[in-house]
């Protein structure tokens, strides 16, 4: 353990190593050089990077890779994604192929309303606010007016404002529910600067409008945009004759497809389920979100509360079997920019929009939640046949050789051995004593 230090923010970079490197690592020069070697070649590019948080000692690597042969619309697309997790991308590459000679995925965006909320106490009569709501919020709105000028030229800006009671739950508590079109940007910073601007005006007339009788006193508590954006939805889906869900192993495609609707059924029965039917769909809408500059956190909060928006979690995807045909849906709101924001600074992200064709953030939706139903797709196929841990495990087993710090041809005879064996940290760790043993 250090001793607390301040004004650490302030040192340079260099100066923050070198004391973690003392704090921490008894002053180890190969820690300063281990920092060091994750900086970028390019000065340029590493300032850029240094910028984005606060604190910086070096850049953290995850691997970029494509997932080929996604077919979206009857478009195909190389699919970025950033993952760490083994399988992932090979997963979905699979699922890619498997549906890109069954008619593609299909998408569509039902919309991209965004919402935001200021949050205030007031004691007053809430009928009187109501019975001049029209005059109030066109006032609200114009206010902003300066604020959304440019995002009201591409289409976009304010496009409703309700006035919620909520003193049932919270004595004196009010909100503003402000919806917005932000078009192909994700939109966070210009609905936050919307609403506190909102905020203030709220304030302001508080205190000079008669519906709100100026001796009661309002006091805004916060503005902010919401994460969950219910009325941002993309759906994905894929439909075939069940007789050519044909290369199962070991299932006829009529048991396959039964098995399949089973499996998606009990996700949408049983939320321990659900969770990690769940978590599968978002390996890979997180990796299409993250290699395009987009906020996962963001993205995942939102996602699992729409899971849950009937009161119980539940399955994102959806799987039917009827009259000779396979359906599997999957429904996720899903807000995406793809102008602004990291989208334009991050080098990776500029090229993995420019990968997609520079597509708006409706398409950039529709490929998310795509790369979201293939590998829901790859996921549950493994879990109904082989088994998950089968593919799992063999993709996972380049990370466990690289702990025991194998050779080449270790490696290479490794994975031949393993063709034919369960992986696990033990048995590679046995195998690779006798093979060493016997060298």
């Amino acid at each position: 353990m250090s001793k607390p230090i301040n004004g650490f923010s302030k040192l340079s970079k260099r100066a923050k190593r070198e004391w973690l490197a003392e704090a921490f690592f008894d002053a180890d020069e190969q820690i300063l050089a281990k920092l060091k070697s994750f900086d970028h070649d390019e000065a340029s590019v590493q300032k850029l990077f240094d910028g984005f948080s606060e604190n910086t000692v070096c850049n953290f690597y995850l691997p970029f890779g494509v997932a080929p042969n996604m077919v979206v619309n009857g478009d195909t697309y190389c699919v970025p994604m950033v993952t760490e997790e083994s399988s992932v991308v090979a997963a979905a590459s699979a699922a890619a192929k498997f549906w890109s000679t069954r008619g593609g995925i299909k998408a569509a965006v039902s919309s991209t309303q965004k919402i935001g909320q200021v949050h205030f106490m007031w004691a007053g009569d809430v009928a009187s606010v109501r019975e001049n709501w029209g005059e109030i919020k066109a006032k609200l709105i114009a206010d902003s007016d300066n604020l959304t000028e440019s995002m009201r030229k591409r289409g976009g800006g304010i496009t409703e404002v309700e006035l919620l009671d909520l003193t049932h739950i919270e004595p004196n508590y009010l909100q503003l529910r402000v919806f917005f079109e932000t078009c192909d940007a994700m939109g966070a910073n210009f609905i936050n600067t919307v609403l506190e601007q909102m905020g203030r005006c709220l304030t302001t007339l508080a205190i000079s409008h008669p519906a709100f009788a100026s001796e009661k006193h309002l006091t805004v508590v916060m503005a902010i945009l919401s994460n969950y954006t219910p009325n941002c939805v993309v759906r994905a889906w894929v439909d075939c004759p069940i007789a050519d869900l044909t290369g199962i192993p070991d299932l006829k495609p009529e048991q396959f497809a039964e098995k399949f609707e089973t499996a998606v059924r009990i996700a949408c029965l049983d939320p321990y389920r659900a969770v990690t039917h769940n978590k599968g769909i978002f390996n890979g809408i997180d990796a299409v979100v993250i290699a395009t500059g987009n906020d996962f956190r963001a993205v995942e909060a939102c996602g699992h509360a729409y899971a849950a928006r009937d009161g119980q979690y539940r399955s994102l995807s959806k799987c039917r079997v009827e009259d000779g045909h396979f359906y599997l849906e999957l429904e996720v709101a899903l807000a995406l920019g793809a102008v602004g924001g990291l989208t334009a600074l991050h080098p990776m992200a500029k090229f993995s929009l420019d990968l997609l064709g520079k597509p708006t953030a409706k398409t950039l939706m529709m490929i998310a939640a795509a790369t979201g139903l293939a590998q829901n797709f790859s996921a549950v196929r493994s879990l109904v046949s082989t088994g998950i841990q089968k593919g799992h495990m063999k993709m996972h087993l380049h990370n466990i050789l690289q702990t025991f710090f194998v050779t080449d041809d270790e490696y290479e005879e490794a994975f031949r051995y393993f063709e034919n064996h369960v992986v696990s940290f033990s048995a590679v760790r046995e195998y690779l004593e006798t093979v060493r043993e016997e060298a």
